[in-house]
């Protein structure tokens, strides 16, 4: 009852600010004395990396403008879930959001190839193909839902961590109830390692964890470590089965509104930012998995071929698609 009051609650204040906000956007992006005020909203803790970066977006975006564009960023969930944050950017309620690109998946299909198991070879493949052609193709794919993609945020690999046993072979998965976001494509990884998926909201989690409505979840390790979910899931185990990036979007709306000189300094913030988070990222995963060892976590780094075999057959059912086509295409990128 509480998880209902509380979804309830919380989009009733998503639509009364969608309310408020769509007057200030119709005006002009909230214009004031010739200045530019861009809000941004996310659901990480102001802890996160990912939002030490967007800050450092802010101050890049006021240095390239001249004082004349600012950017406001909100963190922690507070204007909504990341599907929330997305509809806002829709109507223009909000200029821009850093979300995953799971939720995504139900606007752009294509947005699935992330969550298709062992896709990349390595950490040196996945950097290039996002700053291929393929990821500029990828970041302009929400454009034909009023989205436009800037960039691309490391959100490292995803592993799995539970609450009352290790897993430590694939087969230690059957049975468990383990929480995903909301991605056909994750439903499907963990179904085939013999699990039951649950899509939770990432603020409910812990919760979630600790009530035992779910048996563990995945997630990268600053995520892990950030959240707290270490203090009662204590076994994470390395398999890395996704690299699933965060991807940077702004309103269409709101993008076509802005000059053309704007969107250069806009988009020149966003690349710098993107450069300072790959950093950021690097060192807050080994701060992450010192962190969680030294609080009593166990980190298992288990034989990820094992976990490969077992979802292998996940790549076929995307023969003959649009997702289909980029695996190949990705699995051929040098």
């Amino acid at each position: 009852m509480r998880r209902a009051v509380s979804q309830r609650y919380r989009r009733c204040i998503a639509s009364a600010l969608a309310a408020l906000w769509l007057v200030a956007a119709l005006a002009g992006c909230g214009r004031q004395d010739d200045v530019v005020e861009l809000k941004m909203a996310h659901a990480l803790s102001a802890t996160h990396p990912v939002h030490r970066a967007m800050l450092y977006m802010a101050e890049r975006l006021e240095h390239h403008s001249g004082g004349t564009m600012r950017l406001e960023v909100y963190a922690g969930g507070q204007l909504g879930s990341e599907r929330e944050l997305i509809e806002l950017l829709q109507i223009g309620s909000i200029a821009m959001t850093k979300v995953s690109t799971s939720p995504l998946e139900g606007f752009v299909p294509e947005m699935k190839i992330f969550n298709v198991p062992y896709l990349f070879r390595d950490e040196a493949h996945y950097y290039a193909v996002l700053d291929s052609e393929i990821g500029e193709q990828l970041l302009l794919a929400p454009q034909r839902v009023r989205l436009r993609g800037l960039g691309w945020y490391d959100a490292g690999s995803r592993s799995f961590y539970t609450v009352t046993k290790p897993i430590e072979a694939p087969g230690d998965l059957a049975g468990l109830k383990i929480r995903v976001q909301e991605s056909q494509a994750a439903l499907q990884m963990v179904t085939s390692f013999g699990a039951a998926p649950t899509p939770i909201a990432f603020g409910e989690i812990y919760t979630a964890l600790q009530q035992g409505v779910v048996d563990g979840a995945e997630n990268n390790p600053p995520s892990y470590y950030l959240s707290g979910h270490y203090e009662v899931a204590k076994y994470y185990t390395l398999d890395e089965h996704t690299t699933v990036p965060d991807i940077l979007l702004i309103s269409q709306y709101v993008w076509e509104r802005l000059e053309p000189e704007q969107r250069e300094w806009l988009q020149q913030a966003v690349d710098e930012s993107v450069a300072y988070q790959r950093e950021l990222w690097r060192e807050e995963t080994e701060v992450a998995l010192a962190a969680v060892e030294a609080a009593g976590a166990r980190v298992i780094r288990p034989d990820k071929e094992a976990f490969a075999g077992q979802v292998n057959g996940i790549h076929a059912l995307f023969d003959g698609t649009a997702v289909g086509e980029l695996i190949e295409r990705i699995r051929a990128f040098h």
